[in-house]
């Protein structure tokens, strides 16, 4: 099998790359420029070579990238979790719509007959504690996120497309992903290494998160190409873990990590976005914290059914959580010694 990974040397797209070669398959990649060395060179490691330039915007060049690929998977997006006004939203909006609607127009056009799209649990809504656990029949409704309506409103083009073309469409919803093979940060990455900084040594908010292990994601992305299958796929661990749990995965690991010593009281999260402010500038990571984001989480959490993924596409959690936070807090350490920081964590 031949596929297109587009978004290629992001933290998924890459994971996703050395998947589908490791299982034997051809891999042709597509990032920006691909006259950046620095960004194709994790790629030739892999013994990816077929790597071409694309803006996943423009229509013509990707029907050309499409052409002789048996599989589209569709990684490439922008990722931020704050921005910094009007226009960064628009842009966010016009790259995850234009070019989820673009990816499987232009895999159409080229007689390609299956698109594997990497979308988001951003796209399901949080529920009350309570409530059942959120399937893939749901979708999210708050969308005051940038990123959540991005991701959302992207998904949505995404099928609009396929049901006008007849083509077979994936669409994976990863959580948060961690895990290793990166070569910038994420804000899933930047909020790890903020907690390895010291940004819960007052407490943790009183939220929980879906995560899931960057390998998982990749394997997912391989099954879907591979299988007979179609729909909507949530791809999370099974289990969603409170913030303070996080911290204390990763203050077992390693001690020297300041673990949450209690949970904050939730009037405390409408502080949340000016202590994002401070912290994201104290330790030179994303912000991650907005007034949308607070109003979205505020009494809500996130509770997930992966069933339709162990089922139907034969998926299952192979690292566990705190593997794959150590592994990850390894990278960031890495990482944090090649950009040359003082600060040793």
């Amino acid at each position: 099998m031949k596929v297109l990974v587009t978004g290629a040397n992001g933290h998924v797209g890459f994971g996703v790359c050395k998947a589908f070669a490791a299982a034997g398959h051809e891999v042709r990649a597509s990032i920006r420029s691909a006259n950046d060395a620095a960004k194709s060179a994790p790629l030739r490691a892999l013994g990816v070579d077929d790597i071409v330039g694309l803006d996943v915007r423009t229509f013509d060049p990707f029907v050309e990238a499409c052409r002789g690929i048996d599989v589209l998977v569709h990684v490439a997006a922008t990722y931020a979790m704050h921005v910094a006004g009007p226009a960064e939203t628009d842009a966010m909006l016009r790259d995850s719509t234009e070019g989820a609607a673009n990816a499987v127009r232009a895999a159409a056009r080229a007689g390609v007959p299956k698109v594997v799209l990497t979308s988001s649990v951003a796209t399901l809504p949080r529920v009350s504690p309570e409530a059942a656990p959120v399937t893939e029949a749901d979708w999210a409704t708050d969308l005051g996120v940038p990123y959540f309506r991005a991701k959302t409103e992207g998904e949505r083009a995404a099928w609009k497309a396929a049901e006008d073309t007849g083509i077979k469409l994936v669409a994976l919803l990863p959580a948060t992903v961690g895990g290793p093979d990166f070569h910038r940060r994420t804000p899933s990455i930047g909020m790890i290494e903020s907690i390895m900084l010291g940004s819960m040594r007052l407490g943790a908010p009183n939220t929980n998160i879906a995560y899931v292990d960057v390998r998982d994601v990749a394997a997912a992305h391989v099954l879907a190409a591979e299988r007979d299958v179609t729909g909507r796929f949530i791809i999370a661990n099974d289990h969603a873990p409170e913030m303070r749990e996080l911290s204390l995965l990763m203050h077992w690991s390693d001690a020297s990590i300041p673990a949450a010593p209690a949970v904050l009281p939730d009037f405390v999260m409408s502080a949340g976005p000016a202590l994002d402010w401070l912290r994201a500038s104290l330790t030179r990571t994303p912000r991650m914290v907005s007034p949308e984001l607070v109003a979205t989480m505020r009494g809500k959490v996130t509770k997930l059914s992966n069933e339709r993924a162990k089922s139907e596409l034969g998926w299952h959690q192979a690292i566990g959580l705190d593997r794959s936070l150590s592994e990850t807090m390894a990278a960031i350490r890495a990482l944090r010694r090649r950009e040359g920081h003082r600060r040793v964590i």
